[in-house]
């Protein structure tokens, strides 16, 4: 799952990213308004951390830029700021959640897992595809009751497939996605080719009753 931090304060972004990345979240930042708008304009993602107050203009102006482009953005706002107004603004702006400065770790991943369980994963815990069974909580996948060895790229290929079902997903949308920021560097995508092989084969070799289909040219789907 990727994250965008929005946030101008050094230290806490430096604290932030380091406990997502331990949570197996793909971390992205933006220190100011203007880098703000652009990550949100360019890029999705699955949740966003959005400080109020930034060097060049506010958070809540994000949302209402998100609003008026139709982005959605699996918001919480992070902010030292707890007035009832500022709350109110954000969630009438589409913000999904509120959470006031200084908050423990624990609780901030707490309220994260809960967003993207609500938008994403249907408020579960898990999904069944077929004779594939993925556990989001403790990041496996079981085909016909077989544990498959996954790394932890082909894993995060996997879940960005099976929650896109029968969508054609270029390769440019899955390397953003899975690699984030790291993409812009990449001479080529041959890195996906291959995660994406290894991935099919081992889906193929535990006779999973998903088909990771390549559309030539393009990208892929996965179906049943």
């Amino acid at each position: 799952m990727k994250i965008l931090i929005i946030e101008d304060e050094p230290e806490l972004i430096k604290v932030l990213e380091s406990f997502l990345v331990s949570e197996n979240f793909l971390v992205e930042k933006a220190m100011d308004y203007a880098s703000g708008v652009e990550k949100v304009s360019l890029y999705e993602y699955d949740c966003i951390l959005l400080d109020i107050n930034l060097p060049g203009g506010t958070g809540l102006k994000i949302l209402e830029k998100m609003k008026e482009n139709g982005v959605v953005g699996n918001t919480i706002i992070i902010s030292a700021r707890d007035s009832v107004d500022d709350k109110i603004a954000g969630l009438d702006l589409g913000a999904d959640d509120y959470l006031t400065k200084p908050f423990h770790l624990a609780e901030l991943h707490a309220r994260i897992k809960a967003l993207l369980r609500r938008k994403m994963l249907g408020g579960t815990e898990h999904l069944e595809i077929g004779n594939m069974y993925i556990d989001y909580r403790q990041r496996s996948v079981s085909v016909g009751g077989n544990l498959l060895k996954l790394n932890r790229k082909e894993y995060d290929i996997l879940v960005f497939f099976s929650t896109n079902m029968n969508r054609l997903i270029t390769k440019e949308t899955l390397a953003e996605h899975v690699w984030g920021d790291n993409i812009d560097s990449a001479d080529s995508f041959d890195f996906i080719y291959a995660q994406v092989k290894n991935l099919r084969k081992k889906l193929k070799d535990n006779g999973a009753d998903v088909n990771l289909e390549n559309v030539y040219g393009i990208g892929y789907k996965m179906t049943l």
